[in-house]
């Protein structure tokens, strides 16, 4: 048997792309980056980057994430935390032609953070900005060029895609949605994170109930809050449930 011989194989590289999705004025919104640099120069695209030759694939994408946003990663095991974010790897895509300057697999991340301020571009980004998901995936979402209207840069359209689904099929049987949430919270702030995400109107009555009979999904903590106005609300905190039983089921539309 011969030698192995890495120069036998053509090279190639591995970044993290990161679907970073928050709810902003009752719309679920991702992160995009406008790139700097070719290719795609001036397009729209997911924030990320190559990964180092001394990083494995979560502490790549909790850089990026760093980076681009100032989030740091938060322990899944314990409730969301105060500017945490929750972060989850979602796929690979690995299409030959997917990057024109070499072959380049990209491991995809999905992350989750409540309401975040406005992003700085870092890196070799333009700009940086929040942009409701239905935008960044319409056929013009990824900008202009030449004229006509352009997607995403790469295949980021599709990995965007396939973030938003993660996310609306896991809050229906997990407790992710308190990732969109801040520490302490009120019944109908969960409610609005469920209607962004689900893009659907819920009936508060009936959410209320849910929501509350779920073991394990909320905790009260106690006290009240009066900033959506009108009479004070209680406030919760995510339970140590992980799982939900029942689900919530998504709304047929």
């Amino acid at each position: 048997m011969s030698p192995y011989d890495p120069s036998a194989f053509p090279p190639f590289a591995v970044t993290v792309d990161l679907v970073v999705l928050t709810v902003r004025r009752h719309a679920l919104c991702a992160l995009a980056v406008r790139r700097g640099e070719p290719p795609f120069q001036g397009r729209w695209a997911l924030p990320g980057g190559f990964v180092r030759a001394d990083e494995d694939l979560t502490g790549a994408a909790a850089r990026e994430l760093a980076e681009e946003t100032g989030l740091r990663v938060h322990d899944p095991e314990v409730p969301v935390q105060d500017h945490g974010a929750h972060l989850e790897q979602l796929a690979s895509y690995g299409d030959p032609k997917r990057d024109p300057r070499m072959r380049v697999v990209s491991v995809a991340h999905l992350a989750l953070a409540p309401d975040l301020p406005a992003p700085r571009a870092g890196g070799d980004a333009r700009g940086a900005r929040w942009a409701p998901v239905e935008t960044l995936l319409a056929p013009g979402g990824g900008g202009r060029e030449d004229e006509q209207a352009v997607p995403l840069a790469f295949d980021h359209a599709q990995i965007l895609a396939d973030g938003v689904e993660r996310a609306r099929s896991k809050i229906e049987y997990s407790s992710l949605a308190t990732a969109f949430c801040p520490p302490e919270f009120t019944v109908g702030e969960l409610r609005r994170v469920y209607e962004a995400v689900w893009g659907v109107a819920l009936d508060p009555r009936n959410f209320h109930r849910k929501v509350t009979g779920t073991p394990g999904f909320l905790v009260p903590t106690g006290g009240t809050t009066t900033r959506q106005g009108g009479r004070p609300a209680q406030l919760f905190t995510a339970g140590g449930a992980t799982l939900l039983n029942p689900p919530m089921l998504r709304p047929e539309v």
